[in-house]
């Protein structure tokens, strides 16, 4: 099964703090730059980059979803995909997307973006 990987471009810290206070997501491992055996090639991140995350992986839902500040730059990009959480419960549904509405295909179903750019679908299945 493919993994995702986000490149929040110089927002990946911020963005795996609000995963672990939106959706209970656990860090299994981070690398920063500065903690890398090899440098990266210069020119290849921003300058004063050495505390940006080079590397995460995160379980959300039991799911590994990688991350990394990439390049640095400050101008993530996310389009043409979404991530989907396939909810235990319509409680659980509830809490991560507010406003769902119902569908033929389940229960529960939103979409939504989130501060980052990133489309999250949300389903609690039929």
């Amino acid at each position: 099964m493919p993994t995702p990987y986000l490149f929040f471009d110089g927002r990946c810290e911020e963005a795996i703090e609000f995963y672990k206070k939106a959706l209970g997501a656990e860090i299994k491992m981070m690398m920063r730059y500065k903690e890398s055996p090899e440098p990266p090639p210069p020119g290849m991140v921003a300058p004063g980059s050495d505390n940006k995350i080079m590397h995460s992986c995160l379980a959300i839902n039991g799911e590994d979803v990688m991350a990394s500040d990439g390049c640095a730059q400050g101008k993530p990009k996310f389009e043409g995909f979404s991530l989907s959480i396939n909810a235990r419960n319509e409680a659980e549904a509830d809490r991560v997307f507010a406003a769902l509405g119902k569908t033929f295909f389940a229960k529960r179903f939103g979409t939504v973006a989130d501060r980052f750019g990133v489309g999250w679908m949300i389903i609690l299945e039929a």
